[in-house]
């Protein structure tokens, strides 16, 4: 009998966020919130850190290039790959679905345009990406929290504050976790 691997079955994470679980060691993921981009148990996962402003604009890195209102867009850490790169996203809260829509890769054309349309858009040094099946072994060890996308992700004015405020949102036990210290062994 021929079974297909029981994480190939896993449902897509497209569209959800992942909070980074203190069990994960990582120090490019600590008390991270990704916004999943992209998921498959066979293909991998995409997706881009949304609490790690960099503190600058997109005219910062790119000071040479008239960019209109773009270049007044923030910049965050998207992850670990690629952060010699800059991408465009466009952030866009759907009120009937409850769903976070992102669209990725944009060119500046189409991140000015979102814009003009009123959506969310940021800049992202670098993106977060996993290999087929790497996400669902982490999932398994409990390296992440995931949960469904929060229109606070778009509305809170400190996103260094993200994580905790999603934990919070999402019960008591969640809430007790929110509330930990970040090294658990200076306690």
């Amino acid at each position: 009998m021929d079974s297909a691997p029981k994480n190939e079955s896993a449902p897509s994470l497209s569209g959800n966020l992942l909070l980074a679980s203190p069990a994960l060691r990582d120090p490019n993921f600590s008390r991270s919130v990704v916004f999943m981009a992209a998921h498959n148990a066979k293909d991998g996962a995409f997706g881009y850190i949304l609490n790690r402003p960099l503190e600058q604009r997109v005219a910062d890195l790119l000071p040479d290039q008239d960019l209109g209102a773009l270049g007044e867009v923030p910049v965050f850490m998207g992850g670990p790959v690629a952060t010699d790169k800059l991408a465009f996203a466009a952030l866009e809260w759907n009120k009937r679905r409850r769903t976070l829509r992102c669209q990725t890769h944009l060119s500046v054309a189409d991140a000015l345009h979102a814009l003009s349309l009123g959506h969310e858009v940021r800049g992202f040094v670098g993106y977060s990406g996993w290999s087929g099946g790497q996400l669902e072994s982490e999932l398994e060890l409990r390296s992440w929290i995931t949960t469904h996308a929060k229109p606070l992700v778009l509305t809170l004015e400190q996103p260094t504050q993200m994580w905790g405020a999603i934990l919070a949102d999402m019960g008591p036990v969640y809430k007790m976790i929110a509330g930990m210290p970040e090294d658990v062994g200076l306690n």
